[in-house]
């Protein structure tokens, strides 16, 4: 079925598309009647304006887009709850993308989205894209005069707000925290070793180790690949030598290393301690309940959208400061981790 246009209705009366236009969105330019007589035939024949041609007119399109490497991370789920709360609230809508760990697909939803979509785009870089380093196509989007923001996996060869967890920060009090429960040797499960986030924790979790004066070992640096059996790889570091705690970068890995771990007759925390990242629900809900850095996702999402908006609605003569908010964490202390002494 052909769609109905402003120019059929504009056909239909004789008039100008201009006009018809006009009449749709009750100017005083328009007399009573006719405009009276358009609005009724538009609301007969279910006529949509198109939007993205109202954008293109009023050079905006009161839309952010947002990108974000996995929304099946319960993290991004929460930042994306914080970004539309926010964003809704002073007048917005988003477009929620996601680029499933792969530069492409990041690279041409970022191209799509540029081509007067949105009026400012939030970002989270693909793990790819950090592992490639290339960063072109997002150099190319802020030159382009429409606003970005960078949440939690971020890169300085782009000038743009950012907002981040301070991972470097929580590799290293988790660790800590493990330590001073009794634990002496830590190993640590990332599925997500490529990505930026995955490595500053590793950085704190290494700094945790030198100040306690054990040497890093990598083979307790167990690295999940795509392809890679979980549950072979935990069978190996297990075998290697008698760990007593594991973190996992990831709420789905410290879940999956749970319940391996309870297949296996390993009893926890008595003998293994776990926590993970991302304090979502299945680490509320599994038994025992899991341990987990909390990386307040929702206030994440909520102040990137104050940040994008305010540089979308600043005027010509306003120049705002490109700034990084920091982010601190907390552990929630649940069954999985034992207790300090």
């Amino acid at each position: 079925m052909k769609k109905f246009t402003l120019k059929d209705i504009a056909t239909h009366f004789k008039v100008s598309v201009s006009t018809a236009s006009k009449a749709i969105n009750d100017s005083h330019e328009i007399s009573e009647d006719l405009k009276a007589k358009i609005q009724q035939y538009a609301k007969d024949n279910h006529y949509r304006p198109n939007r993205i041609a109202l954008s293109l007119l009023r050079k905006n399109t009161k839309t952010i887009g947002v990108v974000v490497p996995n929304i099946l991370n319960y993290f991004f789920v929460q930042v994306f709850y914080g970004i539309e709360k926010n964003a809704n609230a002073r007048g917005y809508n988003i477009i929620s993308c996601t680029s499933d760990e792969s530069y492409l697909k990041e690279l041409k939803t970022v191209e799509l989205l540029s081509a007067g979509t949105v009026d400012g785009l939030i970002i989270s870089l693909s793990e790819e894209t950090q592992s490639k380093a290339i960063y072109d196509h997002l150099k190319n989007y802020s030159n382009g005069q429409i606003p970005m923001v960078m949440i939690d996996r971020v890169t300085d060869e782009v000038d743009c707000d950012k907002v981040i967890v301070d991972d470097f920060e929580a590799g290293y009090k988790t660790t800590n925290y493990l330590f001073e429960t009794g634990c002496k040797n830590v190993a640590v499960v990332s599925t997500i070793f490529d990505s930026s986030v995955g490595k500053l924790r590793i950085q704190g979790y290494q700094k945790a180790l030198e100040e306690k004066g054990i040497a890093y070992d990598k083979n307790l640096n167990v690295k999940v690949g795509k392809k890679d059996d979980l549950e072979i790889l935990m069978t190996l570091l297990l075998n290697y030598k008698p760990v007593d705690a594991i973190i996992a970068l990831d709420e789905m890995t410290a879940v999956d290393v749970l319940n391996i771990c309870k297949q296996k007759k390993v009893k926890v925390p008595e003998e293994v301690s776990i926590v993970g990242f991302t304090n979502g629900r299945l680490s509320k809900y599994v038994s025992p309940s899991l341990s987990m850095v909390s990386q307040h996702g929702k206030f994440i999402g909520e102040t990137a959208a104050n940040m994008i908006i305010d540089r979308i609605e600043k005027t010509d003569a306003e120049t705002l400061p490109y700034t990084t908010k920091v982010v601190k964490t907390s552990l929630i202390v649940r069954e999985s981790s034992r207790k300090t002494p």
